[in-house]
């Protein structure tokens, strides 16, 4: 693998297995099966209450979401790129801890959590704006949580990897959800794709130019379970370009991988990196 990598021209495709070290669960086990479900987006956009549900238990989980910090697996992949190994970076986190990490260019295929969009008028607006605007529509709530679930620990230890948490219907029944400063609407949504939801045709486009050129394509931390991923594992061995994976468990890709590492991904990047002689100053 590490020879293969030498070679450069490299496109990384990540998953939410990179940031588990960073203290932000995946979906899936090892064994692939997914451990919660998130909002569907037919559900969002479908009625104010789902709305509501996901608004609240998001406001909670973004308090210990934008803590969390990039770790030693992002910081390797950094380092490939700042060999020249890697050419195109894309990832299918939503928590930014790429670019955190010194990334200078990532193509994020699932959006941002940083980022708000109303779906009626299409402003967007920045998160900590509109996590200001619920501190101030909804005083108190943090602490009637805390008040309702004890020390908070059944909440901070199901954050998820689109920034929810899990919440008592009881406690969702009473947060105010944030509305758009331009028309009013109560259709704000984080500018990530939502399951159910189709990624915008350009990004699409552009993951798969950057694929068509590569010399390899090298999978980290995804399990490659929703095609909006996988669809780039099929392209690359079509083409005849070889795919590599380092992950937990078994993924939909590794019949057609070359190589396989069902490993621990921070170590193993690590253990990369050093093979291939790089320092934070690459």
């Amino acid at each position: 693998m590490a020879e293969l990598i030498a070679s450069g021209d490299v496109v990384v495709l990540t998953g939410a297995g990179i940031s588990t070290d960073s203290g932000i669960p995946d979906y899936r086990g090892a064994d692939g099966v997914r451990r919660v479900m998130p909002m569907q987006y037919g559900e969002f956009v479908g009625t104010a209450g789902a709305r509501r549900r996901y608004w609240a238990r998001s406001y909670v989980g973004w308090q210990r979401f934008r803590a969390a910090e990039p770790n030693d697996g992002h910081r390797h992949v950094a380092w490939l790129q700042a060999a020249g190994l890697v050419h195109t970076l894309i990832t299918q986190n939503v928590d930014g801890l790429h670019q955190a990490a010194g990334s200078p260019q990532v193509l994020e295929l699932h959006g941002t959590l940083a980022d708000v969009v109303c779906l009626t008028c299409r402003a967007v607006w920045p998160r900590p704006a509109v996590q200001e605007a619920m501190d101030a529509a909804n005083p108190g709530f943090t602490a009637y949580l805390l008040g309702v679930v004890g020390d908070g620990s059944q909440v901070s230890s199901q954050i998820r990897p689109d920034g929810d948490v899990v919440l008592p219907d009881e406690v969702i029944d009473g947060f105010v959800v944030p509305t758009c400063p331009q028309c009013g609407a109560d259709t704000l949504k984080p500018d990530v794709v939502f399951f159910g939801e189709a990624v915008p045709k350009p990004r699409v486009e552009h993951c798969i130019a950057a694929v068509e050129r590569a010399h390899s394509l090298l999978v980290i931390g995804s399990s490659l379970a929703v095609m909006s991923g996988y669809r780039f594992v099929r392209q690359a061995s079509a083409q005849g370009t070889p795919v590599t994976v380092i992950t937990r468990g078994t993924t939909r890709g590794d019949d057609q991988a070359i190589h396989k590492l069902d490993a621990p991904i921070t170590a193993t990047l690590a253990r990369l990196t050093a093979i291939l002689g790089l320092t934070q100053s690459a």
